[in-house]
């Protein structure tokens, strides 16, 4: 099941657009959502309001969760190019190119697999099983040489240096 939305004639130009696209291409719809609402970019904002609206319409027509939804493919197309002129020096004129583009999001629906559906079944008040090793159980002993490494990580190598005798010129008077 998949749902698509479109957005055209933004007046942005599309290497603009396709800046804030790559970042959400692939992610869940609630993590591109956030990485969206955050980003400083113009073209966020219209990005935004059209994921909302794919959202809306998954949930709505197809009654699936937004929760399962992610976003499977974003691409940005060209679109018309509004033509204006610039007056310049010695009554030329330049052409001026405001381009625009078109925005299309396609969201699927991930079905959980088998491992998923049984990671989910477990109960979150069981405690994970270790095995004992003399007195000491084998997380503890993880925490160790984790904290260990940790350790050796903050207190940097010393280099050894060692210093070469100077040569002195010696000089005939």
């Amino acid at each position: 099941m998949s749902v698509r939305a479109k957005l055209g004639y933004l007046r942005i130009a599309p290497r603009k657009v396709r800046l804030v696209v790559d970042l959400i291409r692939g992610k869940d719809v609630i993590d591109a959502q956030r990485q969206l609402e955050i980003l400083p970019r113009m073209s966020s904002q219209p990005v935004l309001k059209l994921l909302r609206s794919a959202i809306a319409n998954a949930v709505t027509s197809h009654k699936s969760s937004e929760s399962n939804l992610y976003v499977s493919t974003v691409f940005v197309n060209e679109g018309m190019t509004i033509k204006r002129f610039r007056p310049r020096a010695f009554g030329r004129a330049a052409p001026i190119r405001r381009r625009t583009c078109s925005v299309v999001i396609e969201l699927d629906e991930r079905v959980p697999t088998k491992k998923e559906a049984v990671k989910t079944d477990k109960k979150v008040d069981e405690k994970p099983k270790t095995k004992k090793i003399g007195t000491k159980t084998t997380k503890t002993a993880e925490k160790k040489v984790a904290k260990a490494k940790k350790e050796t990580k903050k207190t940097p190598a010393k280099k050894a240096t060692t210093k070469t005798p100077s040569k002195k010129k010696v000089t005939k008077d």
